[in-house]
Order: structure tokens, then sequence, then C-alpha cells
């Protein structure tokens, strides 16, 4: 039996990580988690996200008492001192074995651990992490165009875009220094490719060869590289000490929550939203038996709207911080009275929250080819959470010169996608390997047929008499929850998606690519804690009923630690996602327009 309390070293945990093991730090233990990957709540793919990283804040936040005290089950030893992080393999990372270092200890030795979680609310999929040479600066290094990644057949291995920039511009001891001649060109002339390209000056004999160099590659390096130096000059520096103090803040603002007593539910106030939902529902049925069919549409969509929010606390286990009693309550509310997957939610959306706004991980901004808020996405993009590649194509040329205009028309038909997207979900193997919790998809797949019985045979066909009549009730019902899908977005597609690497800590990152929504307290109803998401990112299990009152304590922490809190009203909100959109789209018609020349002239770009 290996010693739990014993001092591993770097390389030896480096070792274990190459050897196929998913070992995580938190709080100086180290937790070797591979016999808990299939038995997981919360999915293979929210601790393939934290392997080789400290991911003492996560963990904290994401799971109760009972969990916390549990995981000393997978201890296999401990580090001294703050630990600098590997990035994940799943992020590219490239693990050493080190012939010198002997593991100790068998997967059995900590096969019954008794660990059980009953707090962590995703059920995903997995992948691995990627390692960073000691020796570096851990702020992300300029990128070089010279340096583009190079398409891999599809069934090789793929480490992601962002981290392979990152490891190919790594300083090397081989390396020769890096020389003007030896650089194909300069990014800094990119303000005048792009007036070239975008058609706004005249392109000239003596610029013809820069022109030249404005490929589509290059120019996507250059966005992305734009919006890294936007980040770094805007906020906390990323060397260790800036960012350790801001964790040890972020841990005491954390004990001040607890302190607080803002984790205790106020099920008054959930008394209070029952009663509305009843209401609701008591009307749509009313208007439903007097035929006023469309009136009856609006306010069974209202009731969709206003109910999903519940679903939303049940799903982060906000409500009783009881697994089973809040996953039957999401299933209860999402499944039955939505038709919507709380599972498939909770795959993605924890995911969401691990890796706020990073294009190749975060589900919920990969919407290629219809919308595109990152440049990174101007290119063939492998999504590592659906494990499939998003075509940079003609139509997404197309679309997302447009996306500005189509994304209102979009979010009212969004839910449709939900459906489609719950049931991929639950069909798919994602939703059997879930441990402990593999009861939750049966009942939901018995909860959804339930739903589909209800709206779709008994509602729609038996109830409404005309096809145009229920083709308009569909058409309504499912428009009137577009706010809840524009609330959604609202919070990150305005923010930053830049990668600022593994330095960065928990809560700079969550404040960096989150806003919250300005609105009085009477309003709270209508938005469902979603106008709290920075809150709500930093504290994702705190009630949504409390963070109002967390709100105060977070502004308070930003200013003493020099994060930008960002808040906005509802209407300037907006205005901000559709500026970035716009933004996005200027970027893509330049591409088109540095596509074209290319084409034009036979030139590659790349000199």
């Amino acid at each position: 039996m290996t010693d739990r309390s014993r001092l591993l070293s770097r390389k030896e945990i480096e070792h274990r990580i190459a050897e196929g093991e998913s070992i995580v730090i938190s709080e100086n233990r180290v937790l070797r988690l591979d016999g808990w990957l299939d038995k997981h709540p919360g999915g293979k793919l929210a601790i393939a996200h934290m392997v080789g990283r400290d991911a003492t804040d996560e963990i904290n936040v994401y799971h109760s008492a009972k969990t916390l005290r549990s995981m000393n089950g997978y201890r296999i030893g401990r580090v001294e001192g703050p630990w600098i992080n590997f990035t994940p393999p799943i992020r590219g990372g490239r693990f050493t074995l080190n012939e010198n270092v002997e593991s100790e200890g068998s997967e059995s030795d900590f096969a019954d651990s008794g660990f059980e979680d009953d707090s962590l609310s995703s059920w995903s999929s997995a992948s691995s992490v990627l390692d960073e040479d000691l020796g570096t600066d851990h702020a992300p290094a300029k990128l070089r165009p010279c340096e583009l990644p190079i398409p891999r057949a599809e069934n090789e291995l793929r480490p992601s875009a962002s981290a392979t920039r990152r490891k190919a511009l790594e300083p090397k001891v081989s390396d020769t220094p890096l020389t003007a001649d030896r650089i194909p060109y300069d990014v800094n002339i990119f303000a005048t490719h792009t007036s070239h390209c975008s058609g706004t000056a005249p392109l000239t004999s003596t610029l013809k060869e820069e022109v030249s160099q404005c490929s589509p590659e290059a120019y996507t390096v250059h966005a992305e590289q734009t919006e890294v130096d936007a980040d770094l000059a805007k906020y906390p520096s990323l060397d260790a000490a800036t960012q350790r103090n801001i964790t040890i803040k972020y841990q005491a603002l954390h004990q001040q929550v607890r302190d607080g007593g803002f984790y205790d539910c106020r099920y008054e106030e959930y008394a209070k939203e029952f009663i509305r939902y009843s209401c609701y529902f008591a009307v749509f049925v009313l208007a439903l038996r007097a035929e006023w069919y469309l009136t009856s549409a609006a306010l069974l969509g209202l009731f969709w709207h206003q109910i999903m929010f519940t679903a939303h606390d049940a799903g982060h286990m906000g409500i009783t911080h009881n697994f089973k009693i809040d996953t039957i309550i999401g299933m209860f509310v999402a499944d039955f009275c939505c038709g919507l997957s709380i599972g498939w939610w909770k795959s993605s959306h924890n995911v969401h929250h691990l890796v706020t706004n990073h294009p190749e991980h975060d589900p919920d901004i990969q919407n290629v080819p219809l919308f595109a808020t990152s440049p990174s996405f101007l290119r063939n993009m492998h999504s590592s959470y659906y494990d499939f590649t998003f075509l940079w194509d003609g139509f997404a040329n197309i679309a997302v010169q447009f996306q500005r205009y189509s994304y209102y028309p979009v979010m009212c038909i969004a839910r449709f996608n939900l459906y489609l997207l719950s049931w991929l979900h639950l069909l798919s193997p994602r939703s059997t390997n879930l441990g402990s919790a593999s009861w939750t998809r049966p009942t939901e797949i018995a909860f959804m047929l339930c739903y589909w019985y209800l709206f779709g045979y008994l509602l729609l066909w038996k109830s409404i008499p005309t096809w145009t009549t229920r083709i308009l009730f569909v058409l309504i019902s499912h428009i009137i929850t577009m706010p809840l899908h524009v609330q959604i977005t609202l919070s990150h597609w305005a923010m930053s998606t830049a990668d600022l690497g593994e330095a960065e800590s928990f809560p700079q990152r969550q404040l960096r690519t989150t806003m919250d929504v300005q609105c009085p307290a009477w309003l709270d109803f209508i938005h469902g804690g979603l106008q709290f998401q920075a809150v709500h990112h930093l504290f994702p299990r705190v009630p949504r009923h409390n963070l109002r009152g967390v709100q105060v304590l977070v502004r308070e922490f930003c200013k003493e630690v020099g994060i930008e809190y960002k808040i906005l009203g509802f209407v300037d909100g907006n205005k901000e996602v559709l500026g970035r959109l716009g933004e996005v789209a200027k970027q893509v018609e330049i591409l088109v327009k540095c596509q074209k020349y290319m084409a034009e002239t036979g030139e590659s770009g790349l000199h």
C-alpha cells in the first residue's frame, strides 16, 4: 500500500500523466482519479480538463462538504508550495515519460475509497491535457503566423489549435535565436493588409508583395493575437505572485459566502415561484378550453420560459444540494414539463463553466456555421466536447457576415435545436457512462416520452382542430421563450474568447469571460438569476435568490484585486453582443477578400 502522505516530485506526476493516469492537484493533495472516471456523475470530461492542474478552486465551488471529505480516498501523495499548472492533454499537452521515475501504488489500492459525488452536475465525456515547459514565462507567447498548425488526418491524435500554437512558440534550448531575417512576415503590417483586403485602400504595385501575405490563416492568427494582447493589457499580470494573490483573496471571498449563509436555500422564494408557475399553467389551460388557441400558446411559452430557471438551479444542485433530489427536480421540470434533457444540459453546461468561452472546448459558443463569436472559428475547428470538426466553408463565410441580423430570428427558433440535442445526447454512449447516476438516463427517456405524448398527441393533435392553428400554436409557444435564449448568450457572447494559458487563475478567467446584467430587484423574476452570470460562475452552487447579496461581495473583491466587474443594462448588453457579432462579421468579410485575392493571383500568402 502506497504512503498517501509522501511527497511527489513534479517529474513523477508528469510521468504518471504520460502513462495515462488522471492526476489532479487539490489543496496540495495529489489525487489519482482513474478509478472514478467511469463512476463520476460529472462525467469524464470535467475531470480531464483539470488533469495536471491545481483544481482546488474548481473542486471546492462545485462539490458539497461531504464529497470534499471523501476525496481523500483518491489521494496518492502531496506536493509542496504553489503548483505550476501543466496544460491538460485535452488542450494539447504533451508529457514526458521519465525512465528514472518509478510510480508506486496500483489502481486497486484506491478502488474502494467510498468516494461518492452528490453535487457535481455535469454528465459528459472526456480526453486529457498538456505540459508547458517550466523554464518558460507562463504568459502566452507572441503568436507568429509562420507557426501555423498543420491539418491532421481525422483519426490522428489532435491537440487543440491554441495549445499547438503555444507549444510551437515555446523557446527550446536548441532553438537558434529568432531574428528579423528568420520571420517570414511581420504581423504588424496587418493594419495595412486589412485595408487593402477590405477594399478601403487602393492596391499599389509597391504593396503587392505585402498584400499577398494576407493569407486567411495568417489573418486569423493576427486577429486572435490582437484579442490576447488586449486582455493582457487590460487585466492583472499573469505572473505567479499576482495570480496567487487573486486566488488567495478569492478563497477568502468564498469563505465569506459560506459564513454569510449564502449557500442556504430560501425555500419560501421557491414557494412564490411555484405559485407563479401554477398561475401561468392554469390560465393556459383556461385559454385552451375557451379555444383561445393562440393566447394559450403564448401562456404556455411563458410557463416554459419561467420554469426553466428552476431546472437551471436544480442542475447546479442549488436547491437542496442533494444530487438525487435536485436531479429529480431538474428532470421533472426540464424533461417532463419542457421536453428538454437535463442530462444533455448538464453535460455541456458544466464543461462551459470550467473552460468558459474557450473556442475549442466550450460547447456553448460552438455555433458554426450560423454564428462565430471569435476569430478562432474562422478556420476548421475541432471541438473536444463534441469530438467533431466544425468546418469553415463557403456557407459559413456567407452566414457569419450576416450574423448580427440573423441573431434574433435564430433565437426565436433556438428551442427546436435543443430538442434535437436532447435526444442525440440520450441516445449516445455519452449518456450511458454515468456510474452511480446510471438511473438518470432511463428516467429521462420516460419523462421526455411523457412530454411528447402530452404536448404532441393530447395537446396538438387532440385539442387543436386545424393544421394551420397547430403550426401557429407551435411557433408562438416557442418564440415566446426567445428572451431566455437571448439571456443565456448575453453574458458571454460579447466577452473575450482569448486563451491566456494555464497561469490564469480561476476567478480571473470567469470574470474576464462573463458579464452581469443590471436590473432592479423587482425584475429579478424575469431574468431568473441569469442576470448574475459573473457571480454565478464564481459560485455556481449558490441558490439564485441569494446571488444579489453575493454580488455586493464580488464587487468589493473585483475592486480589491483590480479585475473589471462588467455589468451592463439589458439594452446595452444586447448592443454589446450585436457589436461583437458585427466585429467578427467584418473579420470574415476581410478574410473572404483575402481568399479572393489569393485565388485570383495564385499566391499562397505564406512565404
